[in-house]
């Protein structure tokens, strides 16, 4: 013990981190943080645009299926509200345009 504080004492105290060996400490962090990017926040914000977009494009008359999983038919849409109609009474439901996860009605693309 006594010889590796004459050692440290030797060469001035214990060394400062250089520009290299910071760069080795780090690419490791930097790497995790690409492929977290690429592969979990990427996709997920290509799927949230792709949802703002099916609901930005509800018609009338287009079949889609709620958050909660009520399959109907659009019968009115408006800014940020749309009147589904369902059951086999045709009875109305107003829900926001958020919670409409799935456009069952292919339409063709320009």
């Amino acid at each position: 013990m006594l010889n590796s504080i004459i050692t440290l004492s030797a060469n001035g105290g214990a060394t400062g981190a250089t520009g290299a060996d910071l760069l080795v400490t780090l690419l490791p962090l930097i790497v995790v943080f690409i492929i977290f990017y690429f592969f979990l926040m990427r996709p997920q914000r290509k799927k949230e645009k792709k949802d703002a977009e099916m609901r930005k494009n509800l018609q009338v008359g287009d079949e889609v299926v709620t958050v909660g999983g009520v399959v109907g038919i659009v019968f009115s849409v408006k800014e940020d509200t749309v009147v589904v109609e369902t059951g086999g009474d045709r009875s109305k439901i107003r829900v926001k345009k958020w919670a409409i996860a799935q456009n069952l009605t292919v339409h063709e693309e320009d």
